[in-house]
C-alpha cells in the first residue's frame, strides 16, 4: 500500500475497499463515538455503503492529496484510526478541514498532535492551502487541547446540529478553530 505521509511514529495511507472492517471496529467503540453520536456505533452497512465509498471517491476528487487517511503505528503496524485533511464538499481547495478519530488504545500518546502537525505542514508547504480549520464539541477538552497545541485559535462557536442534540454536552454547542498559513509560518 502506498504511503501518503510518515511521521516519527505513524504511517498515513489511503484507505482501500478492503478496509471496511477497520472503520467498523473504530466506530463501534462507544468511547470513540461519545462526542459524535452519544456513543452509538455507526451501522456497519452505512460504513460499507456510504462512508467508505465517500472516502475512496474523495481521493479521485482531490487527486489523492486530500481526504481521509488510515493511520498505523510504524512499530508493529497497528491501525490506530484516521486523519482527515479535506475541503468542504463545494468549498475552496485552499481552505481545508483537519480532523482525526483514534482508537482508545492510541489516546494520550501524542498521536493526534503528531499526525495533525504533519498534515498541517504538508498542507501549507506542498498543497497550496491558505487556511486550516477544525471543529469539535465545546466540552471535548481533549480535541480542543490538540488544536491549541497545533497553534490553532478559537475562531467561532457553532450550534449543535439537530441530530446531535441527545449527546452529552450538546447544549454547549461546538467550537471552530483555525490557523492561517501566515500564522503557521511564524510558529
Amino acid at each position: 500500500m502506498k504511503t501518503y505521509l510518515e511521521t516519527e511514529r505513524l504511517t498515513l495511507r489511503h484507505f482501500t475497499a478492503d478496509d471496511a472492517g477497520l472503520l467498523i471496529e473504530l466506530d463501534s467503540d462507544p468511547a470513540v463515538m461519545r462526542y459524535l453520536s452519544g456513543g452509538s456505533p455507526t451501522a456497519p452497512e452505512l460504513i460499507r455503503e456510504r462512508d467508505l465509498p465517500s472516502i475512496l471517491s474523495g481521493y479521485e476528487r482531490w487527486g489523492g492529496d486530500l481526504g481521509v487517511f488510515a493511520a498505523h503505528e510504524k512499530d508493529g503496524g497497528a491501525f490506530i484510526g484516521w486523519f482527515i485533511l479535506r475541503p468542504e464538499p463545494e468549498g475552496p481547495l485552499d481552505e481545508v478541514e483537519l480532523g482525526y478519530r483514534l482508537r482508545q488504545a492510541a489516546w494520550g500518546r501524542g498521536y493526534a498532535t503528531e499526525g495533525s502537525q504533519a498534515l498541517l505542514d504538508k498542507a501549507f508547504t506542498e498543497l497550496g492551502v491558505r487556511m486550516v480549520w477544525a471543529t469539535t464539541m465545546s466540552v471535548n477538552r481533549g480535541s480542543r487541547h490538540v488544536m491549541e497545541k497545533l497553534g490553532m485559535t478559537l475562531a467561532d462557536t457553532v450550534s449543535t446540529p439537530p441530530d446531535m442534540e441527545m449527546i452529552e454536552g450538546a447544549e454547549f454547542g461546538g467550537v471552530r478553530y483555525e490557523i492561517a498559513k501566515e500564522r503557521w509560518k511564524r510558529q
